[in-house]
């Protein structure tokens, strides 16, 4: 029999395979079959997306738009079925050529031990 997941080990392997950079794996094996993302308004991407497919194609998108030199992420915070951790993406903007971090505050949403939900609380560039 397969043991669910609690919220701690969630976050916990969340953790760990965002700073392998396997954001596509984690997404893969932690989020539930249908999540939402949300990010803030005036960012480069949509406001809010459902299902893993469009994650899988915001996570492209990404890709398309910045190439990514590093990421750090901080230990998680976790209260009842939410975690949240922190996130520093070292990024060089394709187009542009500009090189900056992406600080972003992450906070996650955890049912029947499947991520159902993450959002995201940044600065928008620009």
């Amino acid at each position: 029999m397969l043991s669910i997941m609690n919220t701690t080990e969630m976050a916990t392997r969340l953790v760990a395979l965002c700073r392998q950079g396997d954001f596509a794996s984690a997404q893969r094996e932690l989020y539930s079959s249908d999540p939402v993302s949300l990010e803030p308004a005036g960012g480069a991407g949509p406001r809010e997306v459902r299902g893993l497919a469009a994650l899988a194609e915001k996570e492209k998108m990404f890709g398309r738009t910045f190439e990514v030199h590093g990421c750090n992420v901080s230990d998680p915070l976790v209260a009842d079925a939410f975690f949240s951790c922190t996130m520093t993406v070292d990024v060089t903007e394709r187009k542009s050529g500009a090189r900056f971090p992406l600080n972003e505050l992450c906070v996650y949403e955890v049912r029947d031990g499947k991520i159902v939900k993450e959002q995201f609380f940044f600065t928008p560039q620009g």
